[in-house]
C-alpha cells in the first residue's frame, strides 16, 4: 500500500510524468485507482490523511455496514467471510488497508489537495496541495467523500450553551454519557444508532429531536437484507416504488403515538434527494417502549437550555448533533462551474462535465443499493471513460 509501491504500467496515451490523479483515500477512491491500473494507466491517490480510510475510522465504534460484506467488496478482492454479513466498522478499515497493499496501489498520505485547474497549456490538470506542491495530471477523480466535513447547525444561543455540545463525528460510544440526560439531535443513521447505543449504554434519559420524519426500513426482514430490494427496485419509476414501500411499510409497527407518524412523501422520491431510509437496529423497539422520546426539532439555545421548534424548553446535560455531514468541495473545484447549488457534482461516475472533460467524481451520491457496491461499478466506468479521454 503505500509511496514505495512500484508503478503501474505506462501507456504512450498516459506518459510518467502525467498520471491520473485520485483525490481521496477512501473505498471510492481505492476502487478507482485500481480500475485505473486494470487499464493499464498508472494512478496516484493523493489522501490527506496519515493513512487511507480516515473517515472509516472516526466513526463511533459500534457501526456496522448495513449493506451485505458480499455486495460490499471493493473490485478485484472479496472480504472475508469472517467478517459476517454485516462487517463492522474496523473490518471495513482493515479491509481498506489489505486492498491497497494486494493491489500495490501507488498511494501519497497527508497530503491535501486545496485546488484543481487547468494547465496552462489545457492539456491535463493542475492539483495545488499542500506545502507548495503542485502536481500534474492527465485527468483527476475526486473521491473525497460525501462526508467530508461535520455540520454544526449555528443555532441562535449556541456560542453560550453550558452543556456538552458535539458533533456526531466526535461520538465513539455511550460510556462518558452514562448516567446522563442525553439530546440526539437528527434522525438519520447515525442520529437513530448513536440513540440506541446511549440507552444502551446506560445514559439516565434519551432524547431525539427530529425535523422531518424519516422512512424506517427492517436491515434483514426474515433473512433477506432491505439492500437487495433496493437493488431490485432501483431503476424502476419513483412512482411505483414509492407506493411499494409504502404498502411495505405497513408491516411496520406505526409509531405515531410517539411522535414519528408515516411519513407523507414517498420513500424512493427522498432517497433520491439524497434521504436514505433508515435502517432499524434498534429504534423501533427503543421508541415503542419509552426509552427513546422524540422531541420537536432544535431551534436554538436560550439560558442554558435548548428550544425545541414547538416552543418547548428542555435542559439536557448534553447534546450529540447528528446533524450530518458536507461535500465541501467549493474550494476544490467551485470555481469550474461543476457544482450544482446544492454543492454536488453535477455529474458522476463516467460522465465528466462538458466543460471539464478529463475531470469526474465518484462516491457523492446515496444510493438505495448501497453505496459501496455503486462505487464499485463506477469505478470500472470511470476507469474506461478516461481510458478514451486518454487516446
Amino acid at each position: 500500500m503505500a509511496d514505495s509501491a512500484p508503478p503501474s504500467p505506462v501507456t504512450p496515451a498516459n506518459p510518467a510524468d502525467r498520471p491520473v490523479y485520485v483525490v481521496g483515500g477512501g473505498p471510492a477512491g481505492l476502487a478507482t485507482a485500481y480500475a485505473l491500473r486494470a487499464q493499464g494507466i498508472r494512478a496516484v491517490v493523493v489522501e490527506k490523511a496519515d493513512r487511507i480510510g480516515a473517515s472509516w475510522r472516526r466513526h463511533y465504534d459500534r457501526l456496522h455496514l448495513h449493506t451485505t460484506r458480499r455486495t460490499s467488496a471493493l473490485p478485484g478482492l472479496k472480504m472475508p467471510r469472517r467478517f459476517g454479513r454485516w462487517p463492522a466498522r474496523d473490518d471495513v478499515a482493515r479491509y481498506l488497508e489489505k486492498y491497497a497493499e494486494h493491489h500495490e496501489l501507488e498511494i501519497v498520505t497527508g497530503v491535501e489537495v486545496s485546488r484543481v485547474e487547468r494547465t496552462p497549456d489545457g492539456t491535463g490538470w493542475l492539483l495545488r496541495a499542500s506545502g507548495g506542491r503542485e502536481l500534474t495530471g492527465a485527468a483527476v477523480v475526486v473521491a473525497t467523500g460525501y462526508n467530508h466535513t461535520p455540520h454544526l447547525p449555528d443555532w441562535p444561543g449556541r456560542e453560550a450553551y453550558t452543556g456538552d455540545l458535539a458533533h456526531a463525528s466526535a461520538y465513539r460510544d455511550g460510556t462518558p454519557y452514562t448516567g446522563r440526560d442525553v439530546l440526539v439531535v437528527g434522525v438519520g443513521n447515525t442520529g437513530a444508532e448513536i440513540a440506541v447505543d446511549l440507552v444502551e449504554s446506560g445514559a439516565e434519559r434519551v432524547r431525539l429531536a427530529v425535523r422531518t420524519v424519516p422512512h424506517i426500513v427492517r436491515r434483514s426482514t426474515v433473512g433477506w437484507p432491505s439492500q437487495y430490494s433496493g437493488i431490485l427496485v432501483r431503476r424502476l419509476p419513483v412512482g411505483l416504488v414509492d407506493r411499494i414501500c409504502r404498502v411495505m411499510a405497513l408491516t411496520l409497527p406505526d409509531l405515531s403515538a410517539h411522535g414519528l407518524p408515516r411519513p407523507d412523501t414517498g420513500l424512493y422520491t427522498r432517497a433520491r434527494q439524497g434521504a436514505i431510509p433508515v435502517q432499524d437496529v434498534g429504534l423501533i423497539d427503543a421508541v415503542r417502549k419509552g426509552k427513546v422520546e422524540v422531541v420537536a426539532a432544535v431551534d436554538g439555545f436560550e439560558g442554558g437550555k435548548v428550544v425545541l421548534a414547538d416552543g418547548t424548553r428542555i435542559s439536557p446535560d448534553a447534546v450529540v448533533a447528528a446533524t450530518g455531514y458536507v461535500r465541501a468541495l467549493e474550494g476544490l473545484v467551485g470555481h469550474l462551474g461543476v457544482l450544482d447549488e446544492r454543492g454536488l457534482p453535477v455529474t458522476h461516475g463516467r460522465n465528466a462535465p462538458k466543460s471539464a472533460p478529463g475531470l469526474y467524481f465518484t462516491g457523492f451520491t446515496t444510493p438505495i443499493s448501497g453505496t459501496l457496491r455503486e462505487v464499485a461499478g463506477d469505478a470500472e466506468r470511470i476507469a474506461k471513460s478516461v481510458r478514451r479521454h486518454l487516446a
